[in-house]
C-alpha cells in the first residue's frame, strides 16, 4: 500500500506547485532576469544609416523579402543563405539585373546558417525559414551581436522565447516579428481610431489564421522525402494554436498589451482531426492515426485588467480566407472579416463626417462612404508618406512593405521599432500553451509576463517619427 500512496502524493504535490488550489490555473514558469539585465522595452540603439542585411531562408518568403528591400534607400544586401544552392542563385541573379551588387552566397546543409550570422558586416539578419529554425538561428545571431528580424511565428516553445528574450536584454539588441498583419491599413487604421477613443474602451478583440492551405501544403520545403513537408509535419505532431500572430498581432497592439495590460490566462479547446489526415491520404496513400492538430482551435484569453480575446485557427476547413479582427468598445466596433465596417455610436463620429447622414447608430455599420471618410481622416501617420509606394511594390497589398520600411526607417535612426521581443514572445507563446491546455482537458494556462514586471511602465503602443 504504501508504495501505492507515495506515487500519489508525490503526484498531488507536483498539481500543488503548478496550481492554485482556488482557481486550477496551470502555472508558467518565469526565470529570474539575469543580474545586470534590464527591460528593453523602448529600446534605443546607434542609428545604422546604411543597414546592412543578411537573409537567411529562400523558399516561400525570402525572395519577397529581398525584393522589397531593394526599394528602401540605405539598405546593403550583404549575404543570401539557403540549404538550396538555385534559391540563392536565383535571388542573387534578380540583384544582379537590378544593378545592385551581388551579394556573398551561403547554401548546402541545415547549418550553413552558422557562417553567416557571424559576419562582420552584417547589422541585421532577416530569417525566414522554416519554423524549427526561426529561433535557433535567432538567437544565434543575437549571441553575435546581430539585430534580428524573425519570420512568424519566430518562436515555438517556452524555451525559445526565454532565451530570445534574455538574448535581447543582455546584448542590447533588437529581436522583433515579422508580423505583417499588423501593418494593413485597416488594421492601422483602426488602431488610431482606438487611440484616439473612437471606439471608447476596447472590452474584447477576436482574431484568427483561417486558411485551406491544401494548395500550398506541397511547397513546403521537405526534409524527408516521404513527407509532404515540415509545416505539414508540425501539425502532425503538435496539437494547438500553431499560427496564432496573424491574429493576435493586432489586437495586442489596440488592446495595449504589456503597455498597460497584460494577458493572464489562456483556455484552449479543438475539434478533431478530420481534413488534414483525409488529405494526406489522398495525396500519399497514408492512413494517419496519430495526427494531432484537430482543425479548428479557439482560444478564450483573459487579460489583467478584466478584457478578453478570441483567437481562433484553421488550415484546413473549406472557408474563406480570415483574420477575422474584431475590437468591440464601448463607443463602437470594428470588423475586417468578411466585410470591412465600423459600428459607432452616433456621438462618436465627428460632426462633419455625420452632418450628411440620417439613422448613424451602433446596431448597424455605418454606410460605406462614412466608412471610406472615417479610413481617410484616420488613416495612420506612418501610411501617409509611403502608402502608394507600398502599394506599387506589394507584398499582401502593401503591409509587407510597410513593415519592411519601418524596420530599416527605425534602425536607420536609431529609433525605437513599432515591435519588440515580448510582442514575440506574447504572440508565439500561444503556440505552446495552448496545447499545455488542450493536453490538459482545456485547463486555464498561465501567460507569463515576459517583461518581468514593466508591461504597465508603458500607457500604448507607439510608432516612432
Amino acid at each position: 500500500m504504501k508504495k501505492l500512496i507515495l506515487p500519489l502524493v508525490a503526484a498531488c504535490l507536483l498539481l500543488v506547485g503548478c496550481c492554485k488550489e482556488q482557481d486550477h490555473v496551470i502555472r508558467t514558469k518565469v526565470p529570474v532576469r539575469p543580474a545586470g539585465q534590464t527591460d528593453v522595452l523602448q529600446l534605443r540603439t546607434d542609428p545604422i544609416p546604411t543597414v546592412r542585411v543578411a537573409f537567411i531562408g529562400l523558399g516561400m518568403r525570402g525572395p519577397g523579402a529581398v525584393n522589397r528591400m531593394t526599394h528602401i534607400d540605405g539598405v546593403e544586401i550583404v549575404a543570401l543563405c539557403d540549404v538550396v544552392e538555385s534559391n540563392v542563385k536565383k535571388v542573387n541573379k534578380k540583384l544582379i539585373d537590378k544593378g545592385l551588387p551581388a551579394a556573398q552566397e551561403f547554401y548546402g546543409d541545415t547549418s550553413v546558417w552558422r557562417q553567416v550570422t557571424k559576419l562582420p558586416n552584417v547589422d541585421l539578419v532577416y530569417i525566414a525559414t522554416d519554423w524549427l529554425h526561426h529561433a535557433k538561428i535567432g538567437i544565434q545571431a543575437l549571441k553575435d551581436d546581430k539585430h534580428v528580424a524573425i519570420e512568424v511565428p519566430s518562436a515555438m516553445n517556452m524555451e525559445e522565447i526565454w532565451e530570445l528574450i534574455n538574448l535581447s536584454e543582455q546584448k542590447r539588441k533588437h529581436c522583433l516579428p515579422l508580423e505583417n498583419c499588423c501593418y494593413d491599413f485597416f488594421e492601422l487604421t483602426t488602431l488610431n481610431m482606438v487611440q484616439q477613443g473612437v471606439l471608447g474602451e476596447v472590452l474584447h478583440g477576436e482574431g484568427a489564421y483561417i486558411h485551406g492551405l491544401q494548395p500550398y501544403w506541397n511547397s513546403y520545403w521537405k526534409n524527408d522525402a516521404d513527407s509532404l513537408g515540415w509545416r505539414m509535419d508540425y501539425n502532425k505532431k503538435h496539437r494547438g494554436d500553431l499560427y496564432p500572430t496573424h491574429g493576435i498581432g493586432p489586437v495586442c497592439q489596440a488592446m495595449n498589451i504589456h503597455r498597460g495590460d497584460k494577458m493572464n490566462f489562456l483556455v484552449s479547446v479543438d475539434t478533431k482531426a478530420v481534413g488534414n489526415p483525409a488529405f494526406i491520404k489522398e495525396k500519399m496513400g497514408k492512413e494517419v492515426t496519430d495526427f494531432r492538430n484537430g482543425d479548428h482551435t479557439s482560444t478564450l484569453i483573459r487579460t489583467e485588467k478584466g478584457k478578453t480575446i478570441l483567437i481562433e485557427h484553421d488550415v484546413t476547413s473549406p472557408r474563406p480566407y480570415s483574420r477575422m479582427y474584431q475590437l468591440t468598445g464601448t463607443k463602437g466596433f470594428a470588423n475586417k472579416y468578411p466585410v470591412q465596417g465600423f459600428a459607432l455610436d452616433a456621438g462618436s463620429i465627428d460632426p462633419a463626417i455625420a452632418a450628411n447622414h440620417e439613422n448613424l447608430n451602433a446596431h448597424s455599420f455605418v454606410p460605406n462612404d462614412v466608412r471610406k471618410e472615417l479610413m481617410e481622416k484616420y488613416k495612420h501617420p506612418i501610411v501617409k508618406d509611403i502608402e502608394e509606394k507600398a502599394k506599387t511594390v506589394g507584398g499582401h497589398g502593401g503591409m509587407d512593405f510597410i513593415m519592411d520600411y519601418r524596420l530599416i526607417y527605425c534602425l536607420q535612426r536609431g529609433l525605437p521599432l513599432d515591435m519588440d521581443v515580448y510582442d514575440l514572445a506574447e504572440w508565439c507563446c500561444l503556440i505552446p500553451l495552448t496545447e499545455l491546455s488542450l493536453d490538459n482537458n482545456s485547463a486555464p494556462v498561465e501567460i507569463p509576463d515576459f517583461t518581468r514586471g514593466a508591461w504597465d511602465k508603458l500607457d500604448k503602443v507607439t510608432f516612432a517619427q
